[in-house]
């Protein structure tokens, strides 16, 4: 189980290195939405405390890139709220804290989750004159 959980977690992050295709993003009129979710523990301790994100078995970090298609993929600024739900119905709003670095823009939220729980993550992203609903569903695992 142990080396299943590995394998996942590291094609999940190298969703962000192959070409365009593998990628974990939806494409609105404006915009193109890069979005990942893993546990905290992936995170190196002094980058997590740097972020103020707690890190746990138990809790999710969820990073999301609003990029503009008309500026040729540059980040932009975005007001995102949204929130999580279990298959049990049970909802928790998403607070997300904007990073910036250098030109790139992210937005970071935490989830606490159980074992094998499938989450359903809906996300309001707000720009300019626009607003988009990014939804996807993952399933996380406790190491």
């Amino acid at each position: 189980m142990r080396k299943f959980y590995r394998f996942l977690c590291v094609s999940i992050l190298l969703c962000f290195t192959l070409p365009t295709s593998a990628e974990q993003f939806q494409e609105f009129d404006n915009l193109q939405v890069h979005y990942i979710a893993l546990p905290s523990t992936f995170l190196q301790s002094d980058i997590a405390k740097h972020y103020g994100i707690k890190r746990s078995k138990y809790t999710a970090v969820i990073n999301v890139t609003v990029l503009d298609k008309a500026a040729k993929l540059k980040a932009v600024s975005a007001d995102l709220t949204g929130n999580a739900a279990n298959l049990l119905g049970q909802n928790q709003a998403l607070e997300f804290k904007k990073i910036t670095e250098g030109d790139a823009v992210y937005y970071i939220a935490t989830y606490p989750f159980g074992n094998e729980e499938i989450v359903n993550f809906k996300i309001k992203i707000n720009t300019q004159n626009k607003s988009n609903m990014l939804e996807f569903q993952h399933k996380f695992y406790v190491d």
